[in-house]
């Protein structure tokens, strides 16, 4: 078995592991500090509008064009007394957008732009673009991104409960607003496409958020019923459990949209596939980072709020001071239900012992220590 599996493996079975939820403070400063910064990107730069959503014009010009894109931009922002936008697409020609100008103004710009680049003018196609398709298209994502909460709400409230559905919904504001606020930061173009790789992300993020919830809530299955774990140590338990999954899905799902923002728009210039690869790869690992450090940790302060869960650790609390599970505490160990009142307790596993093996518990029983005979 490779390292990664024996890790994984590990992991699962609670030999090893990071305590999250223990440390959940930090990661919720880091989400806060790193949510402050997107807004305010939002707020002192804002976002670069496409001319989908601006209107205006789109000038496409013949192909192997000699001229580089910063004299063509310049041409373009000298003729039309506007910001331009050039992307060189992969046949030689150029793709100039003018936002805010009308049809009257583009045939001037067109006529302009022939001179400068020395091309005839009927080469150069001009293409008008009205702001009203851009707002269509912007209240339609509202709209869909809205229903698509409800219906994450409504649907995690049912198969789990209202409290991992309230820490879900924080979780997806969470990688929304950083994914906006870096698109602010970085001064990207937002296009459609955007908007797509932006509802694409949603459904990335919950993925990685209801795995975790799943393996909570098979962990926690009456949990009331024992008292050897809290609750924030089995929702610790079912994060370290599925940390090489949520791992391994996010690097495969990254590794082809990174190849699309960096090779693609980076190296081979394709500008188009910035708009949506960037989106895409933001919200990616913003989704995998919010599923453990928030979303869990979140859960387990809620449910730690609870009158049964405040019963629960002052029970594990008082029989730890005891002694009755060793010196330092149990580690974490899976919690099996059944009704079986105080016989639960034996049904949990076994306390791990050093280097990963189980502590026998029949060790004192009957049998002093040592040699078999």
């Amino acid at each position: 078995m490779s390292r990664l599996g024996t890790l994984g493996a590990r992991l699962h079975h609670g030999e090893v592991g990071y305590d999250f939820i223990k440390n959940r403070k930090i990661w919720y400063g880091v989400s806060i500090l790193i949510t402050i910064l997107a807004i305010a990107g939002l707020a002192v730069r804002g976002l670069h509008m496409g001319i989908e959503f601006q209107g205006g014009a789109v000038f496409t010009t013949p192909k192997n064009m000699s001229v580089s894109v910063a004299t063509a931009e310049r041409y373009a922002e000298e003729a039309s007394g506007h910001d331009a936008i050039v992307q060189q697409l992969g046949d030689g020609s150029m793709r100039i957008q003018v936002a805010g100008i009308d049809t009257g103004t583009s045939d001037k710009i067109k006529d302009t732009l022939a001179e400068d680049l020395k091309v005839d003018a009927e080469q150069i196609n001009a293409e008008l673009v009205g702001p009203s398709w851009g707002e269509q298209i912007a209240n339609k994502a509202w709209q869909g991104l809205g229903i698509f909460m409800v219906l994450v709400v409504i649907y995690l409230a049912i198969a789990f409960e209202w409290r991992m559905a309230v820490a879900a919904f924080v979780a997806l504001i969470h990688d929304i607003t950083i994914t906006v606020g870096i698109y602010a930061l970085v001064g990207f173009e937002v296009t459609p496409g955007t908007v797509i790789g932006l509802l694409t992300i949603l459904g990335y993020s919950l993925y990685d958020t209801v795995v975790v919830f799943d393996s909570l809530k098979e962990q926690t299955r009456d949990i009331t019923k024992q008292t050897r774990w809290t609750y924030s140590e089995i929702a610790n338990r079912s994060i370290n459990s599925t940390l090489v999954r949520s791992v391994n899905t996010t690097v495969v799902a990254l590794l082809p949209v990174g190849g699309l923002l960096f090779i693609g728009g980076g190296v081979l210039g394709a500008g188009m596939l910035n708009d949506i690869s960037l989106s895409l790869f933001v919200g990616l690992a913003a989704g995998a980072y919010s599923s453990i450090f928030i979303a869990t940790p979140l859960v387990a302060d809620l449910k730690e709020l609870e009158p049964g869960m405040k019963s629960l650790k002052k029970r594990v609390m008082a029989k730890r001071a005891h002694g009755a599970d060793g010196d330092e505490g149990p580690q974490m160990a899976t919690v099996t239900g059944g009704d079986h009142g105080d016989d639960a307790e034996d049904a949990t596993p076994a306390v791990v012992g050093p280097r990963g093996r189980p502590a026998s518990r029949a060790r004192g029983r009957g049998r002093p220590s040592g040699k078999r005979r």
